[in-house]
């Protein structure tokens, strides 16, 4: 399956850097529905009724915070760094049920006149906090000072009963089948192991596949606010942590404190929609891409399209002895257009497989796969199938994918097929049925909440954040638009950003709607 993420550049990167190891697990990683209107009401997400008051063992809970472990072969945080568990219901229909835990991550405020714990999610869904905030602290020195830095992994996700539904071998095995069939073979082999995928997590997760939701995350965040001591919420979404955000904003409208959402999720497009957003934002990345080596966008495309093609008949040989596939170079394409930094690896790339070799955008894969040079897979791309299987309703039909492939091979030539097909096989045959169209973001009476949109953003194109600042509601979302490239915008070196950013959580103070940096 070849579902994009919505996550943090920082996270991006941080696999980039895991994959020049040089050594994939699959996974959608995070748009519009073409005109980008928002389905009828009748498919908006309604509003969970409100749990019952909260036993006073989770509201009372006092967090024992204790220095963090290494996770896997990564080394432990350095000393500032705490991590705790929280204890939050299963099911948030019954909270004096069965209770799972959340493994938080917290590094105290630097400086004086503490504002308050500010929660970070980079994204995913289902991307690992307690891993990925020590990473990005040097991006957020600023409001390190005033605020104590708090993530966590969502439930579902790494340390808090992460989901794993297949094996290594499992994974590698799924990697080789052809993610846009071409044969009735192919349709069938497609088909039948997304439907295993969603078996595996089954057996996998039990009960808390069902518990997985953004809708569940939310309402752990508020526990979490109350059990640090914040009367209101102050959080910092980046990516699918601006859905995120937007629907806490929707459920706690009171207790929105300071939130901003950068890299923004279009709340009005369903199933097909955000794959039509992705389709159009990484053509639009890879053309912006091609500009800046003085190619053609058009001609450029065509060549990687080609290649693609060629890869589909033979793949390309690699150092590893592994094969490089069509459906494992169109994601090592992705990776680098994740940020603009990285242009120059995915040169370096496919000039190399343009020559037959595949190894370097095979490496480039497994990064964006979570494999690494042992064959090991990471699970985020688990956890992220798990959590928008169990979000999104839409379960599209072969028949109407078909029906849509000439549609998004006019949206871009080189990615199109691939998010087409995924919207027929990512959620194929899920065990558990999905609970919205769209989810629903108003939030009247909230606080001004900070959208940050980047107009070269591949994974959440800069439309989204227009869209959310209108279904947020009149007066709540306040839109600051950077002409940048790749995902995010704060932290990527612009001044005119950062200070914007850093005065509304620092200071309280709101840009002006429709401020522009160039």
């Amino acid at each position: 399956m070849m579902r994009l993420p919505w996550w943090t550049a920082a996270l991006a990167a941080g696999l980039l850097l895991a994959g020049c190891g040089g050594s994939s697990g699959g996974g959608k990683k995070d748009e519009g529905k073409g005109a980008g209107s928002a389905p009828p009401p009748a498919s908006r997400a309604t509003a969970a009724p409100a749990p019952a008051a909260l036993p006073s063992s989770l509201t009372s809970q006092h967090l024992d915070w204790r220095r963090c472990k290494a996770a896997g072969n990564s080394t432990a945080p350095s000393g500032a760094w705490r991590c705790a568990t929280l204890e939050v219901p299963l099911d948030w229909a019954e909270p004096g049920g069965r209770t799972i835990g959340l493994a938080l991550i917290r590094a105290r405020a630097t400086g004086g006149h503490r504002i308050g714990s500010l929660l970070f999610n980079f994204g995913g869904p289902g991307g690992s906090g307690v891993s990925t905030m020590p990473y990005f602290e040097g991006s957020v020195s600023a409001l390190h000072e005033r605020y104590d830095l708090v993530s966590w992994d969502p439930r579902g996700a790494g340390a808090s009963e992460g989901v794993r539904c297949r094996d290594d071998r499992e994974i590698g095995a799924a990697e080789t089948l052809d993610a846009t069939p071409d044969t009735p073979a192919e349709e069938k082999a497609y088909f039948a192991d997304a439907a295993a995928f969603g078996q595996g997590c089954r057996q996998a997760a039990g009960p808390l596949l069902a518990h997985v939701s953004t809708t569940d995350t939310a309402r752990d965040m508020d526990l979490m606010r109350q059990v640090l001591g914040d009367a209101k919420l102050h959080y910092f979404g980046i990516s699918y942590g601006t859905e995120l955000g937007g629907v806490y904003a929707h459920l706690f409208p009171r207790r929105v404190g300071r939130l901003v959402l950068d890299a923004v999720v279009d709340p009005t497009a369903d199933t097909v929609g955000h794959a039509e957003n992705q389709a159009r934002g990484f053509q639009r990345a890879l053309d912006d891409y091609l500009k800046s080596t003085g190619q053609d966008p058009d001609e450029g495309s065509r060549k990687i399209a080609g290649l693609l093609k060629r890869l589909d008949a033979e793949p390309l040989p690699t150092s590893s002895g592994r094969k490089l596939t069509e459906t494992l170079a169109v994601t090592g394409i992705i990776l680098p257009l994740y940020s603009e930094s990285s242009w120059p690896r995915l040169t370096s790339a496919l000039k190399s497989a343009q020559q037959g070799d595949g190894s370097e955008l095979l490496a480039l894969a497994d990064g964006y796969n979570d494999r690494d040079a042992s064959g090991h897979y990471g699970t985020m791309s688990h956890s992220q199938r798990a959590i928008s299987c169990l979000d999104d309703k839409q379960r599209p039909a072969l028949a109407e994918t078909k029906r849509r492939l000439a549609d998004f091979e006019r949206i871009s030539p080189v990615f199109g097929d691939f998010l087409a097909w995924d919207t027929a096989g990512w959620c194929h045959g899920w065990p558990v049925p999905g609970q919205y169209d769209t989810p629903e973001v108003g939030a009247p009476g909230a606080a001004p909440i900070l959208l940050v949109g980047n107009t070269g953003d591949p994974a959440t194109p800069y439309e989204g954040a227009r869209r959310m600042a209108d279904e947020l509601g009149r007066g709540v979302g306040v839109e600051l638009t950077w002409k940048g490239e790749g995902h995010g915008a704060y932290g990527h070196g612009d001044d005119c950003v950062d200070s914007a950013v850093d005065a509304y959580l620092l200071r309280g103070a709101v840009p002006k709607d429709g401020k522009v940096c160039s």
